[in-house]
């Protein structure tokens, strides 16, 4: 097949389905190059503001004509001038110059290219938490719903994926949202310990701002707290070498991979609660399961959440690896790694959490199909109690145990070689020995007799963690949310 030129046929370029497919468009947005380039010439405008308010000769016509030409790019001139120049910060220094020539001599003065990139990279690192958390809050949200909802209804336990005592659905929600409630609390800590890179020139000594300034520190450190304000932060990092240290982008896709192991390991449990047709993700009207099997109703949102989340959980790999060979001061092979896994790690975390906020407003539970499941292993998990009920009617505590365990081996075989119904409590009707309890198996039997404190667990957690940490984020609880492709 011949190559189309990718000018005339936009589908004939690889797009990265992170933005093509599936994330939003106020994500995607943090992460493109209009608002990076934007938010260059912003951090342009507040040096030259700072720096005119310490003193230096910057006019007012200067500033504002900056301040006309913010979103003013010519994105064809930049390109052709990073082509010409081979660097990314002077060419769209010169685009910027070519719009504000009277501007022209001031913009960048003292700066060095990272003040501009990882200044940058900071502010779309904090945007990009602050669109995450209430999406994260609003799953949690709507998880806290759904266990409420279902805090009483047992259902079958399990540990090693074998059948053990009971729990609630309710309960076992919690579980899933105990784990996102320390993503949210982790999410809040990464973001509000960044700072600002701030003003500090070529390798972090600020020597060039103390030439502009003539040897005047105090200045220096207020044109630095002036600049750390105007972009939105409390504080900065008192020292740096040319760039941040990278250990900042290690902790920021450490608690993003750790959100991905919480949502692969809820989305899991879907999957296999989808197998035991227990509850199921919302399935669409029109949705097709699979294209040969047309009964199929494949859970591929959390299939996806899956996918991704594991994709989300290395590209931590990444900054550690980074981090560990910025040779002294900087060096520049760190710049490619970081445009593909920081603008990934937040894209990706964007599509599971509306993917997973898509799935818990519709999931869809099969009471009578759990209480089956209970029935048939419910009989063996209540023997402890047939016994104890014997000896309180009187009955030799020995005695019954092997009556007990003749009958259940029995119900056993039935089950594993023959394929039948679990029917160890008929064995115990028939048998004359328990005739002294026969009239309480009934109530020996009921589930929810076997969910200890589950009911309980659920409300006082609710109530008294999960609640509480959603109120800053009640005014953007929103509506349902569809899903993309």
């Amino acid at each position: 097949m011949a190559t189309p030129c990718a000018e005339e046929d936009p589908l004939a370029r690889y797009r990265s389905p992170l933005v093509s497919r599936y994330a939003s468009a106020e994500m995607a947005f943090n992460f493109s190059e209009r608002k990076k380039f934007g938010t260059w010439r912003r951090l342009w405008l507040y040096l030259a503001q700072a720096e005119k308010s310490l003193g230096l000769p910057i006019t007012d016509e200067q500033i504002k004509e900056m301040e006309t030409n913010l979103d003013n790019i010519d994105f064809k001139m930049a390109a052709e001038e990073e082509k010409k120049l081979r660097h990314d910060v002077m060419a769209h220094v010169h685009t910027f110059a070519h719009c504000c020539p009277k501007a022209a001599a001031i913009i960048h003065l003292g700066a060095t290219s990272c003040y501009v990139g990882d200044n940058t990279d900071l502010i779309v690192l904090r945007d990009g938490f602050n669109l995450l958390l209430p999406k994260l809050a609003r799953v949690i949200s709507r998880l806290a719903d759904f266990a409420e909802a279902h805090a009483d209804l047992p259902t079958l336990g399990f540990t090693h994926y074998q059948p053990a005592q009971l729990t609630t659905v309710g309960k076992r929600c919690c579980l899933w949202i105990q784990d996102l409630c320390m993503d949210l609390q982790n999410l809040e800590r990464a973001r509000d310990d960044l700072r600002f890179r701030g003003v500090k020139g070529t390798t972090g000594t600020q020597a060039s701002f103390l030439q502009l300034f003539e040897g005047d520190h105090s200045k220096v450190e207020e044109l630095d707290r002036l600049v750390t304000a105007k972009a939105g932060f409390k504080r900065s990092y008192m020292v740096t070498g040319q760039t941040y240290s990278r250990k900042v982008d290690i902790e920021v896709l450490s608690v993003l991979a750790s959100l991905g192991a919480s949502v692969h390991k809820i989305c899991t449990d879907i999957r296999l609660l989808a197998n035991l047709k227990e509850i199921e993700e919302p399935f669409e009207k029109d949705q097709i399961g699979s294209s040969a099997m047309p009964y199929k109703r494949n859970p591929m949102r959390s299939e996806r959440c899956c996918s991704l989340a594991r994709h989300l959980m290395t590209l931590v790999l990444d900054p550690l690896q980074t981090a560990s060979v910025q040779w002294f001061e900087r060096t520049l092979d760190d710049s490619a790694n970081r445009r593909v896994c920081l603008a990934e790690a937040f894209l990706t975390a964007d599509i599971i959490l509306s993917t997973l906020q898509n799935i818990s407003e519709g999931l869809v539970v099969y009471p009578k199909v759990i209480d089956r499941r209970i029935r048939q292993e419910l009989p063996f998990m209540a023997t402890e109690n047939i016994i104890m009920a014997m000896v309180k009617a009187g009955g030799n505590r020995q005695d019954c145990h092997e009556k007990i365990r003749v009958l259940s081996q029995q119900a056993a075989a039935v089950v594993k070689q023959e394929g039948g119904d679990n029917d160890f409590i008929a064995r115990v009707r028939a048998d004359p020995y328990f005739s002294p309890i026969h009239k309480h198996l009934d109530s020996l039997l009921d589930p929810s007799s076997f969910t200890g404190r589950a009911p309980q667990q659920v409300a006082k957690f609710l109530k008294e963690e999960v609640r509480p940490a959603l109120i800053p984020y009640q005014s953007k609880m929103g509506g349902k949310i569809e899903l993309t492709l």
